[in-house]
């Protein structure tokens, strides 16, 4: 069943589009602001009614369709944000075939992904080494997922905050370092050791460290 989240201000359309979607097999979570939106959801695709809050830093790394105004010029900067856009008032055969079309754009990725002997299930939340559950909280799974999601590549440090914490802009933090840092303990300690990797001034990697280079 496809994730998608609804960040809807006016109650009613967002009743409305929340009975209809589920109708339609969405399994649903909707709210009145993209701050109120679970910051543990994996969504495949967010329906978004404010476009402002693409610049506060609060909307998850998926695929977004906003429910904008009937100005063009407004469409074109959410354009430029967002990976569609709908004027209102809106019909919903049309938002859902919108829907429909951007989730072939951007294909939900597979629930399970194994590298080595480092196996992750996004639709479980479940992390094992070796066949044995290692224990993650939300951010620190969400960052692995990242980084599992290209391994061997370099993720710099703005990339990681933007798309696991939704940061859109500079932030002065320390939360990355010291959630990279759990996580290279704990897979360290699963018998992973060297898997999470620092890039000093650039960022984070995953690297697949083959059994028989393992230390």
């Amino acid at each position: 069943m496809t994730a998608l989240l609804l960040a809807e201000p006016e109650p009613a359309v967002r009743g409305f589009l929340e009975r209809q979607l589920r109708n339609d097999g969405f399994d649903v979570v909707a709210c009145e602001r993209a701050e109120q939106l679970p910051r543990a959801a994996d969504p495949d695709v967010l329906v978004l009614g404010d476009a402002d809050a693409l610049d506060r830093g609060v909307v998850p790394d998926c695929p977004v369709i906003v429910l904008g105004g009937s100005d063009p010029a407004a469409r074109v900067r959410t354009l430029a944000r967002a990976d569609d856009c709908l004027a209102r008032p809106f019909v919903y055969e049309e938002l859902l075939a919108r829907i429909h079309a951007l989730l072939r754009r951007c294909p939900p990725r597979d629930d399970l992904a194994e590298i080595g002997p480092l196996a992750i299930d996004r639709g479980a939340r479940r992390i094992t080494v070796r066949g044995q559950e290692v224990e993650f909280s939300a951010k620190e799974f969400a960052l692995l997922v990242k980084l599992a999601s290209a391994p061997d590549r370099v993720f710099t440090r703005e990339q990681l905050l933007r798309d696991v914490w939704g940061f859109r802009t500079y932030v002065p933090t320390r939360t990355l370092e010291s959630h990279a840092s759990r996580v290279r303990r704990k897979l360290t300690v699963a018998g992973l050791p060297g898997w999470i990797v620092n890039v000093w001034g650039v960022g984070y990697k995953l690297r697949h460290v083959p059994a028989d280079r393992e230390s």
